[in-house]
């Protein structure tokens, strides 16, 4: 066998070697993720706005008072912290939020929920136990929006930006809740 092709064969075990160890610690590579990984965009002149975030199933489940209880900080979807990244200062409601880069918390409750954008980034969005990792101090902004409910239940978390009406707004919809962050 020629050295060319033992230097190959050499390079293929390492790297078959690095992604089992990779699969080992962090969970098979080949099976999908209960709540993936999801980034929307939105781009308007010189304004960009984006959230990345995870997206949980229903599953035939109660998700809003059961699996995401009531007057409890919600992280906002699954896995990671979910951030909001805008490049210029936005008006929210009657405050002012700041260019850069948050994460985005809320508080669901039956009739309104609270949307807190918070200044510190957190590697996760939950504690060993499971409670949310959020820190108040750093709360830059919080604003109660209402609950609209939806005739039809949304299986899927869903974040999106709405510009339909020129009045541009971040919406989120789970099972059939609804909510509307109005942006300026």
């Amino acid at each position: 066998m020629n050295r060319f092709l033992k230097r190959i064969i050499f390079l293929l075990i390492i790297l078959a070697s690095g992604l089992f160890i990779h699969a080992y610690f962090n969970g098979d590579l080949l099976k999908k993720r209960l709540s993936p990984k999801d980034t929307v965009e939105f781009k308007l002149n010189d304004l960009k706005l984006e959230v990345f975030y995870n997206r949980p199933s229903k599953r035939d489940r109660e998700v809003f008072g059961g699996l995401v209880p009531y007057k409890k900080v919600w992280r906002t979807g699954a896995n990671e912290a979910t951030t909001f990244k805008t490049n210029k200062p936005l008006k929210i409601g009657n405050d002012s939020l700041a260019k850069g880069r948050y994460t985005l918390w809320t508080i669901p409750n039956e009739e309104q929920w609270q949307v807190i954008f918070n200044s510190k980034q957190y590697p996760w969005g939950v504690d060993e136990t499971m409670q949310p990792m959020r820190d108040p101090e750093f709360d830059v902004l919080t604003i109660e929006v209402p609950v609209q409910i939806l005739s039809r239940p949304v299986e899927q978390f869903t974040i999106a930006f709405d510009n339909s009406t020129d009045n541009l707004s971040l919406t989120m919809a789970w099972d059939r809740t609804k909510i509307s962050v109005p942006l300026k």
